[in-house]
């Protein structure tokens, strides 16, 4: 448990989330506007907080990890997690943890604390990935759709069904894939490619956003 801040503490962590500023903040506007309510629309989470963790999944530093996270995935495509802290397969000993702004140990929160307490002195390995990526939601009626445009998965969903993550490309970009809903969708993609993925994913939902041809 993250110990209660001082004032002082407070004030510096409040300073620091003023200046920060998100890898797509600047196409913020961009998304709303182009964004069609029930249909296709897409954001950006930012601040989430990311965890690289290396771990055999079958030893005790594996256990114990897996009780900070809800459980490690077993396969390709599993996600496993509990409360809002959810852990995503990369590989059979490598993850992908992911929890709300709240989470990081920069800013109060105790999730890569908790993860290194959890491996302690065992082989393995726990490394704040948070600054490394940013987080895109699309969702609506012709998510889909859209990633279909670039995407080589199958994203039927008798294939890639809710609550399945798996590493892809989209627009030749690498990212996770993250369906979270029926309709909705998490992209996980380096910071560096936010602003070429994001105006990629505008223009692919531009037709949606365009009256219907008679």
């Amino acid at each position: 448990m993250a110990e209660t801040a001082t004032p002082a503490e407070t004030a510096h962590v409040d300073r620091v989330r003023g200046a920060r500023r998100s890898p797509a903040e600047h196409l913020a506007e961009a998304f709303t506007s182009g964004s069609v309510p029930g249909t296709v629309t897409l954001t950006e989470i930012p601040y989430q907080a990311m965890v690289g963790v290396r771990v055999h999944t079958a030893s005790d530093a594996g256990a114990r990890v897996a009780s900070v996270t809800g459980g490690l995935p077993a396969a390709c495509g599993e996600v496993t997690g509990k409360d809002s802290v959810n852990a995503l397969w990369l590989g059979p000993t490598e993850f992908m943890v992911v929890a709300p702004e709240e989470a990081h140990d920069s800013l109060g929160g105790s999730l890569v604390s908790d993860l290194t307490r959890a491996l302690g002195g065992d082989p393995g390995q726990v490394v704040d990935l948070s600054a490394n990526r940013t987080t895109f939601e699309l969702s609506g009626s012709h998510a889909r759709a859209v990633l279909e445009k670039t995407c080589s998965l199958d994203l039927h969903p008798r294939v890639f069904k809710a609550g399945k993550a798996v590493s892809t490309e989209l627009a030749h970009i690498p990212v996770m894939l993250w369906k979270t809903s029926d309709e909705t969708y998490r992209i996980f993609p380096r910071a560096s490619f936010a602003d070429f993925l994001g105006r990629w994913l505008l223009d692919a939902m531009r037709e949606y956003a365009s009256p219907e041809v008679p």
